[in-house]
């Protein structure tokens, strides 16, 4: 089993609100809660930063952890992240923050506590690179997009 640190730097972690868990025994990623001060509105179209009040440190260089959306926010509310993804290197110690982009045509409210993305952990493979001057020919050999139709 992998460690992970955590550090919590809000202090209404673990009071008011609780510590991050997996919501479920099935459950890949852990949910990640805004740990804004007091009400947050996001308008139409506009992308805010928001804290978590964690910090965790990976320490091991074949792991990352990877920010995800959730989908019940991007599906009825149009709530996705600002930048698609968040990736959080093993050596990163700092809070970790969302970008929260609000992609509907109405205003969204965050409170806090909410939960707002999740935290996936996933296993990196860092290959060696060998220099060739040609590659194999394979049948797709460098077809690129669409090549194999609708």
């Amino acid at each position: 089993m992998n460690t992970i640190q955590l550090k919590v730097l809000d202090p209404r972690i673990g009071k008011d609100f609780s510590f991050i868990k997996y919501q479920t025994a099935g459950s890949s990623a852990i949910d990640l809660y805004a740990m804004v001060e007091k009400k947050t509105d996001i308008y139409p179209k506009e992308v805010v930063l928001l804290k978590t009040g964690i910090a965790i440190f990976i320490q091991n260089p074949f792991i990352t952890a990877i920010i995800l959306p959730r989908s019940g926010l991007g599906h009825y509310h149009g709530i996705i992240l600002g930048n698609s993804i968040g990736l959080i290197d093993s050596d990163y110690q700092g809070e970790l923050m969302v970008s929260i982009w609000n992609r509907h045509s109405k205003k969204f409210s965050i409170f806090p506590g909410d939960r707002i993305a999740q935290l996936l952990f996933v296993p990196i493979i860092k290959p060696k690179f060998q220099i060739v001057n040609n590659f194999r020919k394979t049948e797709r050999n460098t077809k690129g997009f669409g090549h194999t139709g609708i």
